[in-house]
């Protein structure tokens, strides 16, 4: 066989160099039990299949919650869940990390509650050193009362990337060198509740939760946790860099992943802090490399 072109060979050898961004490594299904327990007004959380689901009850008297058993610092965090479906105006269902000091870092899904034939809006949010103030919000492409979708949180040295279904909704890249915290030896908490918000939920409040619709249910499933477990006082990983997450492919997305991120961005996105003129006259600095401008 003859010598390839130069070119050819030029082009092989980037190919081969170049280290692309992958999905997280998929989520394993463990019973509720493996990774949770529940926090508050047990009596309004129902165990189904041996615990391998689970749904969350809120009335006019209490909503309910749970939290992970440890303490993480970095890994790859997920939960299957179907919104309450209906008339859900005024109810919020929480998934989110959170550490425990007074200065506590926290990764946020939120999910606001709509009137039945309107839209779930999904927010989300970093706090870094105590400060948050950094709200997304978007519009699914689905209805996610109608079956379980997929949630996650991809949280490394490098970035925190809000997966939907395997699409990046949203990333939160290490900006500590252009003076942005980053949350990095906090150990966090995973956490889970449906509550009541009227006062803030839907349309700002305007639309106040119908009672007479309750009890209002949300429904999880998977339960899967994949992290650097840590005591809540570590400022650390003993495993530091050895984690699949640590590798360079999960350091940043791919062009493709990009590509998913801009459809989101362009279609389903219905306000970013990084472009509220009102609140921020000049954009906050991690909003450039987080391409959010």
């Amino acid at each position: 066989m003859g010598r390839l072109p130069l070119t050819l060979c030029l082009t092989f050898l980037v190919m081969a160099t170049v280290t692309f961004g992958v999905p997280p490594k998929k989520a394993v299904d463990v019973p509720f039990g493996r990774n949770y327990f529940p926090t508050w007004a047990f009596d309004h959380i129902k165990y189904l299949n041996g615990g391998s689901e689970v749904h969350l009850i809120l009335d006019k008297y209490t909503g309910t919650g749970f939290q992970s058993k440890g303490s993480y610092l970095f890994g790859h965090f997920s939960m299957h869940i179907k919104m309450v479906p209906g008339d859900s105006a005024g109810t919020v269902t929480a998934f989110y990390l959170s550490s425990q000091s007074s200065v506590h870092d926290e990764i946020d899904f939120e999910f606001l509650g709509n009137r039945t034939g309107q839209p779930y809006i999904l927010q989300t949010n970093v706090f870094t050193g105590g400060k948050g103030n950094r709200e997304q919000r978007i519009n699914l492409w689905f209805d996610p009362s109608k079956d379980y979708h997929s949630y996650s949180v991809l949280w490394n040295m490098y970035q925190i990337v809000f997966f939907v279904d395997d699409v990046p909704i949203r990333v939160f890249k290490n900006s500590k060198d252009i003076g942005v915290k980053f949350p990095f030896n906090q150990p966090m908490k995973i956490y889970s509740s449906l509550w009541n918000a009227d006062d803030w939920a839907t349309r700002g409040g305007l639309e106040k939760t119908n009672w007479a619709k309750a009890p209002f249910v949300a429904s999880y499933r998977g339960f899967h946790v994949d992290g650097c477990e840590a005591s809540v006082n570590a400022k650390f990983c003993e495993t530091q860099g050895k984690r699949w997450w640590d590798q360079k492919e999960f350091q940043d997305l791919d062009a493709q992943q990009y590509k998913r991120l801009k459809w989101v961005r362009t279609r389903y996105t219905i306000y970013n802090y990084c472009t509220d003129r009102v609140r921020f006259p000049v954009p906050p600095p991690e909003c450039r490399r987080d391409r959010d401008i």
